[in-house]
């Protein structure tokens, strides 16, 4: 396929393309994004598609995969990786929900919470939080690894029981 018959037969799909991206992104701005970032990997890439083969259906599937990776570069951009060993994953919201007055209430009752527990599982919980890695809490408490990663699981196992409300 010459590069005019090809650029005109994708200027041809830019409906159909739009109905597409809207239905994937719900987002006009979005959608006449996603549409522009077609076209362009369309145009890019056109050395790989196949003479006599539907261009139409090579384009959703461009679109498509440009939709899903910019929803996974989306998610790992609001994702922390805690680089100690356990590797933890914390999702950010975008709003934040600190100095709201429910804030205030839930971090009283969360301190109240863990005020709670038992120095034996608060105390190694609390140096965790608080940046401590596993080991330096072994050597500052003369205990083994081991213990204390139970120490600090069943410590998070009794917030999370008790502190269920917040999580509905």
């Amino acid at each position: 396929m010459e590069t005019s018959e090809f650029n005109a037969s994708l200027v041809k799909l830019k409906e159909s393309l739009e109905y597409y991206a809207y239905s994937l992104t719900n987002n006009r701005d979005d959608a006449k994004d996603l549409v522009q970032d077609t076209f362009l990997k369309a145009l890019i890439y056109k050395d790989k598609f196949e003479d006599n083969t539907n261009l139409k259906a090579w384009t959703y599937t461009i679109m498509r995969n440009t939709f899903i990776n910019n929803y996974r570069r989306a998610i790992k951009s609001s994702t922390i990786i805690d680089k100690t060993e356990d590797a933890y994953y914390l999702n950010t919201s975008s709003r934040s929900i600190y100095g709201m007055p429910e804030s205030e209430i839930s971090v009283k009752e969360l301190n109240a919470a863990i005020g709670n527990i038992s120095d034996e599982q608060r105390i190694p919980f609390e140096m965790q939080y608080k940046g401590y890695k596993y080991k330096e809490i072994a050597e500052e408490l003369n205990l083994s690894i081991g213990t204390v990663k139970s120490r600090i699981f069943f410590c998070r196992k009794k917030l999370i029981n008790r502190l269920k409300e917040y999580s509905e």
